[in-house]
């Protein structure tokens, strides 16, 4: 896969799941692995009743920079897209995959890019809480 036809987007749009797996998937892989990261109903004993995602205006080029030095690194086809604007319970904010002729590089690799993408893009989560209040997270 060419840096031209990798996946590393940010989307205002609910994620397409096939998508990803579609970018990643090949012949000579065995192994697709996929990460769904889905909004939850709660954090820190708190409920939680939606969130928002905010995203700085070059966070698609640092996610495209995480799939890519990841891809480098570990040799397998990655991708990953990450959803901004108001979510609700249930929703996917992050879909990864990655495949590789055997799942254990799979599974680490979409693990790697999962962590990466956590630490480096500037993407903001605003919790909205059941009990009314609202506050930035990770800030």
């Amino acid at each position: 896969m060419t840096a031209t036809e990798r996946l590393a987007r940010i989307s205002e749009e609910p994620i397409d799941e096939r998508a990803v797996r579609d970018a990643v998937e090949a012949a000579e892989c065995g192994a697709v692995v996929m990460f769904h990261g889905i909004v939850r109903d709660h954090d820190g004993g708190r409920g939680v009743r939606a969130l928002d995602y905010r995203a700085h205006p070059d966070a698609e080029r640092f996610i495209a920079d995480c799939v890519d030095s990841e891809s480098a690194r570990s040799g397998l086809r990655l991708a990953a897209v990450h959803r901004v604007g108001a979510l609700r319970i249930g929703d996917a904010a992050l879909v990864a995959a990655a495949s590789a002729p055997h799942r254990a590089e799979a599974f680490d690799a979409v693990e790697r890019l999962v962590e990466r993408i956590k630490r480096e893009v500037p993407i903001w989560k605003r919790q909205h809480y059941a009990d009314g209040v609202s506050e930035w997270v990770g800030l």
